[in-house]
């Protein structure tokens, strides 16, 4: 199982692509539009995963063990 790290997650287009195709396992997201968390949180169980509000405020070691990063864009 890969797991990765949902940056700018946005309501979860690479999450969506990652769960069809399978083997790959979201610990975390990261995402600052609260509105955008909203529909990512009513879409995807996120109770056992790790919420970041900020790219900004990350601290690397703090991560949760990640195979993959993968970034949404505007």
């Amino acid at each position: 199982m890969i797991r990765y790290l949902d940056m700018f997650a946005g309501i979860g287009g690479f999450r969506s692509g990652l769960e069809r195709v399978g083997g790959f396992e979201c610990v975390g997201y990261c995402e600052i539009d609260k509105f955008a968390k909203q529909a990512y949180e009513a879409l995807y169980d996120t109770s056992k995963e790790e919420y970041f509000d900020d790219a900004r405020k990350i601290i690397p070691e703090g991560l949760p063990d990640i195979d993959l990063i993968c970034g949404g864009f505007p």
